[in-house]
């Protein structure tokens, strides 16, 4: 995805993110290119200096990327279980960082997964947990490290159950960009 298209999906979220918490309206963008019309999975984060202040994605989706991204800055600003929502007075000081997900492609064993490098979403009977790519760079785990966490801690799974025939391992990976990588490069 080049630059410009980049920048548009930030200022996407920005926007949004600043529209419904200080309105409680969602914002109505428009996105003309190719790239951004696409049907793709996008996770938006929000941090507040070092500190994440919410992340939330759609994976798989039937919406255009440029609708999801609004979407999913909105929930990560206001519906993240783990946080309070965004006050209008935060707003300034919150980074946003976006994820553009490629398909995720079902993998036949741990053998398959590259950490660092993919994302994984780890499903068993009616339990599932995604991490995003980025996890690992963040954490440094190993990747035993990173899918015992995955699923112990996001899919609620014994931390070994990655190793079950019966769990079923996805692998996908992510362009990510953030508003201060863009801002270094102007």
């Amino acid at each position: 995805m080049d630059i410009s298209n980049k920048k548009k999906l930030l200022n996407i979220a920005r926007k949004s993110i600043e529209q419904y918490v200080k309105e409680g309206s969602r914002y109505e963008p428009r996105a003309d290119e190719e790239a951004l019309q696409k049907t793709r999975g996008a996770f938006v984060t929000l941090k507040s200096g070092p500190r994440l202040r919410g992340c939330i994605g759609s994976i798989i989706t039937n919406e255009q990327l440029y609708l999801v991204v609004r979407d999913m800055a909105i929930q990560s600003a206001v519906s993240d279980p783990r946080f309070t929502p965004v006050s209008e007075d935060e707003i300034d000081n919150i980074e946003i960082e976006i994820s553009v997900l490629s398909v995720p492609k079902k993998v036949k064993s741990a053998e398959e997964i590259s950490i660092p490098g993919h994302g994984v979403i780890v499903k068993k009977a009616m339990r599932q947990g995604v991490y995003l790519p980025q996890v690992a760079d963040e954490t440094g785990w190993n990747k035993e490290e990173f899918l015992s966490s995955l699923c112990f801690d996001k899919a609620g799974l014994e931390p070994d159950a990655w190793k079950n025939p019966e769990t079923e391992l996805f692998t996908f990976c992510a362009e990510v960009f953030n508003e201060k990588e863009l801002k270094k490069d102007e």
